[in-house]
């Protein structure tokens, strides 16, 4: 869809945390783009472009400035049609997303953002993706952290597999610090957004009965769940991983079989840490998020006293500048499949894999920069690459929109790696 607009990306909710290190990393990234920035204040958004120009080196004075408020239904469409892509940073998601998605739907706009709470991702599907496809407008979340290194990297890893079927993946991430640790380098808004999610998850259940009314074909053999304290391939001790990555990844596989006839995958995703007591004190900090979230007053706690709550890792500030450059993470994916290629995707092998690749994703700064820097580009692969994603539109993961565009390459030419280390014949 072509969309003839004075602006072709505004950067909502701009003045915020995740905001300012969108503008920060649009610099670079928007660079030769006609980019503005959008909020309720008129001088705050000025006070962001002067901070965040003194950091960039660069005079952001005359960008351009939107005024849009979420209780104003009209200033948000109003924002939306003002530019070919809306930039959305404002979270929770699950209190404050719906109304830009709406606001984009209206004016024709395309809308990306970096939720990764699974009952707005599969809601905002259920309510929204046939409008979208109707209205030819591409509206795709979980564009951050959450959940680009996992659904990307699952494309990957099927792309470098070669010409046969992967039947599982498992992924394990895990991060580390150069230099000195911080305290408070969670930023609220994270921690919030995760209070909102998992307070509300048994709505995911209904949703998905709504939304996923046709069953994916059975394939084996089954990827089993592993213990909830394990050791990766890597040594790692490695829990569940809780956030949206396996949701997302699922979607995009049951995408590819609904409109490509390919055979889903299987996919657990864990996370790792460096030492059984990282383990304990993340567990604990779990364990009282888990029992206080179920009530109103225990969510009350959490929002109200994050600091106490998670032990210090969460604070209003956020990370300084120095943390978050010294702040690193891998994504490792191993799968498992196939040489061979079957004429149908409900067809079942008579023997077991027969074939594993190893890859890996790598970034920095994955809370923030690396999530703002997936974000814009996935933002600039929809005004430069519409012809190689699919259909007209629709609410998509980032894997179903961006899997046949170069996402994966611009990518790795801002600070993330895609890596095959290794394959072999089992």
């Amino acid at each position: 869809m072509s969309i003839a607009r004075k602006l072709d990306v505004v950067i909502f909710g701009a003045t915020g945390f995740t905001g300012k290190y969108t503008i920060l990393e649009g610099v670079k990234i928007l660079a030769g783009l006609r980019w503005g920035v959008a909020g309720r204040s008129r001088p705050k958004l000025e006070a962001t472009l002067a901070e965040i120009g003194q950091k960039a080196g660069q005079d952001l004075s005359q960008t351009p400035i939107v005024l849009a408020e979420l209780d104003n239904e009209r200033s948000l469409v109003q924002m939306a049609s003002e530019c070919r892509v809306v930039v959305n940073c404002c979270g929770p998601y699950r209190l404050y997303g719906e109304p830009v998605l709406k606001a984009c739907l209206e004016a024709g706009t395309h809308h990306v953002d970096v939720s990764g709470e699974p009952q707005f991702l599969e809601g905002m599907q259920l309510k929204y993706h046939e409008q979208a496809k109707e209205k030819g407008v591409y509206l795709i979340s979980a564009c951050g952290f959450d959940s680009i290194p996992a659904d990307m990297g699952t494309v990957f890893l099927e792309q470098q597999f070669g010409e046969g079927v992967v039947n599982s993946v498992e992924s394990y991430i895990s991060s580390k610090v150069t230099g000195r640790r911080e305290l408070g380098g969670i930023h609220y808004g994270t921690w919030a957004s995760a209070v909102h999610a998992i307070a509300n998850m048994r709505e995911v259940g209904q949703i998905r009965r709504e939304l996923f009314r046709t069953k994916l074909p059975e394939v084996e053999p089954k990827l089993k769940e592993r213990p909830a304290l394990h050791k990766s391939s890597g040594g790692k001790w490695s829990l569940p991983f809780m956030g949206a990555d396996r949701s997302c990844v699922m979607r995009t596989q049951r995408f590819f079989y609904e409109t490509e006839g390919k055979r889903p995958l299987q996919m657990r995703a864990y996370i790792s840490f460096s030492g059984l007591v990282e383990v304990f004190a993340i567990s604990f900090i779990g364990a009282i998020f888990w029992l206080l979230v179920k009530t109103t007053t225990g969510q009350n706690l959490l929002l109200n006293h994050p600091r106490l709550f998670s032990l210090g890792l969460v604070s209003h500030e956020g990370p300084s500048d120095e943390a978050a450059k010294n702040t690193h993470f891998a994504m490792h994916f191993e799968g498992r499949g196939w040489e061979e290629k079957l004429a149908s995707p409900e067809e079942k092998y008579p023997y077991p894999p027969n074939k594993v690749i190893r890859t890996k994703v790598t970034g920095t700064n994955p809370g923030y920069g690396a999530t703002c820097v997936a974000l814009l580009l996935s933002a600039r692969t929809i005004l430069q690459e519409a012809d190689k994603m699919p259909g007209s539109g629709g609410f998509l993961t980032p894997g179903a929109a961006f899997a046949k565009t170069n996402l994966i390459p611009e990518l790795c030419k801002n600070g993330f790696t895609f890596e095959v280390v290794s394959k072999a014949k089992l």
